[in-house]
């Protein structure tokens, strides 16, 4: 990874600065930003406007990272557009000391590609950080902050601290300021960086929030407090207390950037049509029944301590099986500290990514957190999943209510699963 805007702000000069033909929403934080990015975009097109969406990573193919009008860029699309920049990617790779990223180029696609639709407005999510992401060339009107937690320390810094200086990034001149609630040590550098810029901010908790919530089949019933009011009865078809609060920012930053606050309420039933209408795969997203198959792409402690919860919370499970994978970087012994109260058996396998965590290494950090009568390995997905399965179904008399299987640890995990089983 190169951190360098130059390189991407020429890209974008000779592009025509695309990213400056409309307004924009900025997402950073450690959990929960593609959710965030979903529900924003569903609301924003509820109320009539037509969207870009930029996220990453992709399950299935990479065009998933820029959608118009909520779905995927088509094919033809997305090659043209590549087509057309690739000879100015090639100019600028020629004259720097070190080539346009992967991230670079997607970022400038996605630009280019909500310029030429065009778009009322853009949902952009951060690569990694904020301050040196290709993606702070926004300088965005409405910026949103997710909770933050330890995750990429090698690159953002070891403290929750350092790791907010660098998301705060995002925020610049002007901007509104949407975050959900923060430990105190990423509290700080966010207000620093709102006083340092003329930012308002608006803080979960204080100007918005969840107010009530209720599992319900399919998801869950909130009532939330926006910046302009409260909002009752809205379904949201996702699971976990985690995505309420998502559901919140999410709100709070649609009514920011409509112009909603104190006194001026957006209508409230585009509000449910947006939340009822927002999927997020490979999120608790549930793949197979008989036994129960869900993904989930938690791949730090932060992120799977909000899948725990929400396990705990919202399915009865009496047998749960784990297809683990993680990446080579991540804290594997916090997530499976996390897991082994939740589980019956761990099934620990290795992904198609380069950076995957050695199958042996993952299997030794399994065994220390759940003894070795409860670890599997499986050399392939496939076999991790099989094995799961008979697992999971192993001693409950046929009665297969109530037995789980979750693929988790990784996006790239929970890609290779959804290849397999998601219809």
């Amino acid at each position: 990874m190169v951190f360098d805007l130059d390189r991407i702000g020429q890209l974008l000069d000779l592009l025509g600065s695309p990213q400056r033909a409309y307004p924009s929403i900025h997402l950073t934080g450690t959990n929960g930003k593609t959710s965030t990015a979903r529900m924003i975009d569903s609301l924003l097109r509820a109320f009539g406007l037509h969207t870009g969406r930029y996220t990453s990573p992709h399950l299935e193919t990479v065009r998933e990272r820029i959608s118009l009008d909520g779905e995927p860029v088509g094919a033809d699309r997305f090659v043209s557009a590549y087509r057309e920049i690739a000879p100015l990617v090639a100019l600028v790779d020629k004259q720097a000391a070190e080539p346009l990223t992967y991230f670079d180029v997607t970022t400038a696609l996605a630009f280019a590609t909500f310029a030429d639709a065009p778009v009322d407005v853009a949902v952009v999510e951060v690569g990694l950080g904020g301050a040196e992401d290709a993606t702070n060339v926004l300088a965005a009107g409405v910026c949103v902050i997710t909770p933050i937690g330890l995750d990429h320390t090698e690159w953002l810094g070891d403290t929750l601290t350092d790791i907010a200086l660098a998301k705060a990034g995002i925020v610049h001149q002007g901007a509104t300021v949407i975050t959900a609630v923060q430990p105190e040590e990423a509290a700080e550098p966010i207000l620093d960086r709102c006083a340092e810029v003329g930012a308002t901010i608006a803080r979960e908790g204080g100007e918005f929030g969840v107010v009530h919530r209720a599992v319900a089949v399919g998801g869950q019933v909130l009532t939330l407090q926006g910046l302009g009011g409260r909002y009752d009865e809205i379904f949201l078809p996702l699971h976990g207390a985690h995505q309420a609060q998502n559901a919140a920012l999410a709100l709070a930053a649609v009514e920011a950037f409509l112009g909603a606050g104190p006194g001026r309420t957006l209508d409230a039933e585009p509000v449910r049509e947006g939340f009822a209408a927002v999927s997020s795969p490979g999120r608790l997203e549930r793949v197979r029944n008989a036994p129960t198959i869900l993904l989930d792409g938690a791949h730090n402690p932060h992120g799977m301590a909000a899948t725990v919860t929400a396990l705990r919370e919202e399915f009865a499970f009496r047998r749960l099986v784990v297809v683990l994978s993680v990446l080579g970087d991540k804290d594997v012994d916090a997530i499976l500290d996390l897991l082994e109260p939740v589980a019956d058996a761990v099934v620990v396998t290795t992904n198609t990514s380069p950076r995957a965590m050695p199958l042996a290494q993952l299997a030794d950090a399994a065994v220390e957190a759940f003894g070795e009568d409860r670890v599997q390995v499986a050399q392939t997905m496939p076999d991790a999943i099989e094995a799961a399965v008979v697992l999971a179904e192993a001693d409950v008399d046929g009665e297969l209510t109530g037995v789980g299987v979750l693929v988790t640890g990784s996006v790239v995990t929970v890609a290779d699963a959804r290849r397999l089983l998601a219809r």
